[in-house]
């Protein structure tokens, strides 16, 4: 982190950018459509051991993302331990288990009803990898200062959404899940108070006998979603 504090403005020529036709633009563009329409959020893992060479590929990724000041506040604890996997599970069905017995949150969890969702949470110990996104709010400096951190959530959701479409197109599945509080997996992974947690993805192959909500694959049409000027 010192090495990006102590640079100094410093412009270098663009090289990587490859000028591409409108037709080619146009057959990319349709085929990455055409791939991130097969993406869909599972519950239901096969415990298939994923090599960690593809995780941290798909790190990498998320780490390539654009961030406030290029101070990239962001950490992933990546977890395969069983043991810290059923730490994590256990804690966060205490949590779930409180979320649902609140009937104040009644209309959300009809909300929540038509894609099956339930306090009991088995994927988190079957995916054979968990991903916890923390955000880091400040950064510890070398001199022990403390930095801030900009445009966190923007950053951190921008990395997050990298690395689910590099999991999908290196051929995983993910379920990103957010027990609420979360405060439980700093803990579990040891890191310090200038970290929060913001989900957690489990990330694996489908079972075979995998199943989708019906109501998840209805979407929102592009006039929804779109104003055009």
């Amino acid at each position: 982190m010192s090495a990006i504090n102590n640079r100094s403005y410093e412009p270098i020529p663009l090289k990587d950018f490859k000028v591409k036709s409108e037709e080619e633009m146009e057959l990319i563009s349709k085929n990455h459509l055409f791939n991130m329409n097969l993406r869909h959020t599972i519950r239901d893992f096969s415990n298939k051991k994923v090599p960690f060479s593809i995780i941290k590929n798909c790190i990498k990724v998320a780490c390539s993302a654009p961030s406030g000041a290029n101070l990239q506040p962001w950490h992933f604890s990546i977890i395969s331990s069983k043991l810290v996997k059923s730490k994590i599970r256990k804690a966060a069905e205490i949590e779930e288990q409180k979320f649902y017995d609140d009937l104040k949150k009644d209309e959300w969890l009809k909300v929540l009803e038509p894609l099956g969702t339930h306090a009991d949470k088995p994927h988190l110990e079957v995916a054979p990898w968990l991903i916890v996104v923390f955000s880091e709010r400040y950064s510890q400096l070398s001199n022990g200062e403390k930095r801030k951190n900009y445009y966190v959530p923007e950053s951190v959701g921008i990395a997050t959404g990298f690395l689910i479409t590099a999991l999908h197109l290196s051929g995983l599945s993910c379920l990103t899940h957010t027990p609420n509080p979360m405060g439980f997996l700093s803990k579990v992974c040891n890191r310090p108070s200038s970290n929060k947690a913001s989900l957690i993805l489990a990330v694996g192959y489908p079972a075979n006998n995998a199943k989708i909500p019906l109501a998840s694959t209805i979407k929102k049409s592009f006039d929804e979603v779109v104003s055009v000027f």
